[in-house]
């Protein structure tokens, strides 16, 4: 079986998309299921790009023991439409833009995280609001709903 590829985006890849990404990595390792999974983030503007993860990203992510260690934002690409299965955003405006880059979606693989949740909407941007528990919270769960959608879709991974 291939791996399943998933790709978080945000704004500047150093809060939001990195959060999710490092608490998805975890949730797949915990389940003993990572070895069919390639996970990353990105941005989709250029603002970041080269950035370290946010210092709140960081410390919240640490108080799970979940280190984010040698990520650096990077800017998502037109091309990652064929390397990922999924490309999932933030809120709206990561919506927009995402589309902006990829142009079309044909085989639906664009979505905002929180749409895989019973609540559909915008995860906050912690580099306004600087509740990074909040941000964490919905990330997490829209993680672990996501996770639940790929599983389903694709039960013989726990096997």
């Amino acid at each position: 079986m291939e791996k399943i590829k998933v790709l978080f985006i945000c704004h500047g890849n150093i809060c939001r998309s990195p959060m999710a990404e490092f608490v998805f990595k975890d949730m797949v390792k915990k389940a003993g299921i990572a070895e069919h999974f390639f996970i990353a983030s990105a941005a989709t503007s250029t603002e970041e790009i080269g950035n370290p993860v946010h210092p709140g990203t960081v410390k919240k992510l640490r108080e799970y023991g979940i280190s984010t260690a040698g990520k650096y934002a990077i800017q998502m690409k037109k091309s990652d439409y064929t390397e990922y299965d999924y490309i999932i955003g933030m809120d709206s405006w990561n919506h927009r833009n995402m589309m902006r880059i990829l142009k079309k979606d044909p085989e639906n693989k664009v979505h905002l995280l929180l749409d895989f949740t019973g609540e559909p909407g915008d995860i906050a941007d912690p580099w306004y609001t600087g509740n990074f528990d909040v941000t964490y919270d919905d990330v997490f769960r829209g993680c672990k709903a996501l996770l639940d959608e790929i599983l389903k879709v694709n039960p013989e991974i726990m096997k």
